[in-house]
């Protein structure tokens, strides 16, 4: 760990100034697509969604190119949240099995901060794709289908930080998203994906007993099959709702 990441991680975070029914700008950095919109203290949308096409080389210096473009559309906001897919730990990214092995401890949320001379708060995508679709009601598992695969537990609306269902081993010691991302739809065909979907739902809940399941990303309009309540697909921009719950403890 670099002298410089290490002053990020351990700096505390300040409270923003108070102000009523502040804007945040909510932004999602996908596999493919880096996305944005403008919510309401309430986190009702407050402008379209506005889409960049992630770097094919996906570095942090590239990413931040398209983030700076997003901030230029929509930079009337007083603050920033950030879904990132990969761990994130005190504004520091440090996985990012998706993007590029650079952003491995990379303290994304003090280089916003800095940038736009706005507060920011860093989240795992999947956290804040729940958040966007969680009731707050018992155990509520969230996954997302994309480029990878991302997942969120809460158990009464409250988070359990650091849950990478993704990267556990599933079917002959591979992991999850070997299957059930990108990869995996492309190497055993929409028919096998989905079968594994399914598989995917029963193993969950064996696992966490979930009270309600929540799937999301990109993939699934390649769902063929209804999945058994209590399971809800939700709007991929649920991803992008979610984020004012960063700013819970402040307002």
């Amino acid at each position: 760990m670099t002298t410089k990441t290490s002053r990020a991680a351990s700096t505390p975070r300040k409270a923003p100034a108070k102000k009523a029914n502040p804007i945040t700008m909510s932004i999602d950095i996908g596999g493919s697509g880096l996305k944005a919109m403008l919510l309401d203290g309430a986190g009702k949308p407050m402008s379209d969604r506005v889409r960049v096409v992630t770097p094919a080389v996906p570095t942090p210096r590239a990413v931040l190119k398209g983030l700076d473009e997003l901030h230029e559309a929509l930079s009337n906001c007083d603050r920033v949240s950030v879904g990132f897919p990969g761990v994130v730990k005190k504004g520091v990214t440090y996985t990012a099995v998706n993007l590029h092995p650079a952003w491995n401890n990379f303290p994304l949320e003090a280089e916003l901060a800095k940038r736009w001379k706005k507060p920011v708060r860093l989240a795992n995508d999947a956290a804040v794709q729940g958040y966007g679709a969680i009731k707050g009601h018992g155990v509520e598992l969230a996954i997302t289908l994309g480029t990878g695969m991302g997942s969120s537990l809460f158990t009464d609306g409250r988070l359990c930080p650091g849950l990478e269902l993704g990267h556990h081993p599933w079917k002959r010691d591979r992991e999850y998203e070997d299957y059930l991302g990108r990869r995996g739809l492309d190497k055993y065909g929409k028919k096998r994906w989905n079968k594994f979907v399914a598989e995917m739902i029963e193993q969950t809940y064996k696992l966490f007993n979930w009270d309600h399941l929540y799937l999301g990303g990109g993939n699934t309009k390649k769902l063929t099959f209804t999945p058994r309540k209590p399971v809800e697909i939700v709007s991929n921009e649920a991803g992008l709702l979610g984020g004012v719950a960063l700013w819970r403890e402040w307002d």
